[in-house]
Formats: structure tokens, sequence, C-alpha cells
């Protein structure tokens, strides 16, 4: 009986880790575009995924605990070597986990993005306020701001 609810368990996490792809794939699209009316979107919309998946995740592996087996992929084969849905339970928990692997992966790839760009801004902030990178002064070492000659008075 137990593992047939953790079947339907996983199975039920298929349509909202779907989903987080999706919204990962168009906050790549959007951290691109620079579209920061829809980012606030997809990011209300993630997070309530992240936080459905992360509670699912929790009770398969309690599920998991209160049988007496370890609450991963190693679990899960002790569990299917004693059940009629054994093979199903397997391939669909494995199938979730590809998906949540390809979530993260999108995921990272989006940081690395926000982080360009964050380091890009700063670039330009920095610029757009004078206060220019390191320079070399006449002596060829580097001065830590760009300082205006003092004007001679001959």
């Amino acid at each position: 009986m137990q593992d047939t609810t953790l079947l339907q368990l996983i199975t039920d996490d298929f349509v909202p880790a779907r989903q987080l792809l999706e919204l990962l794939q168009a906050e790549s699209i959007a951290l691109h575009g620079r579209d920061m009316v829809e980012m606030e979107h997809i990011l209300a919309q993630k997070q309530a995924m992240v936080i459905l998946l992360e509670q699912h995740g929790r009770k398969r592996s309690q599920l998991l605990v209160a049988m007496g087996l370890s609450p991963d992929r190693k679990g899960l084969v002790e569990l299917a070597s004693h059940s009629a849905v054994g093979e199903e339970l397997v391939k669909a928990g494995d199938e979730l986990s590809a998906l949540i692997v390809q979530c993260q992966a999108a995921n990272e790839s989006n940081g690395g993005s926000i982080q360009h760009q964050q380091i890009a801004t700063a670039h330009q902030l920095r610029i757009l306020t004078g206060d220019t990178p390191t320079l070399y002064d006449s002596r060829g070492s580097t001065s830590g701001r760009a300082k205006p000659r003092p004007l001679s008075q001959a």
C-alpha cells in the first residue's frame, strides 16, 4: 500500500517539475531581454513551485524513512524489489530525478547570467559616477583612483 502511495506522490510531482523547468526557461529569456516586469511574475511562480516540490520531497523521504529505508534512490530501489509496482516506482523516481537535475542546471545557468549582469551593471555605474578603474600614474605604478592633474602656475 505504501509503495502505491509513494508512486502516486512521485507522479504527482511530474507536472510541477515540468512547470518549474518551463519557468526557468522563461526566466532565462526574460534575463537576456532584461524584462524586469516578466521576471517578477516568473519569480513569484517559481518560488511557489519550489516550495511545493520541496514539501512533496519531504513527504516522500518521510515515507521511506518510516518504512525503515534510506530516503534516496537506494531506498526506493529496495522498496521496489518487494513491490508489485516496483518497476514503475523506480522508473518514475528516475524520471522525476532527471527533471529535477534539468531544473537545477537551468537555475545555475540563470544564476550565472544574473551574476554576469550584476558585474556589467556595477562597471557601468562606476563609469557613470566617475569612479574610474585603477589607472597607471606617470611612474608606471597603479593609482587607486584617477586624480585630476594639478594646474601648473607658470
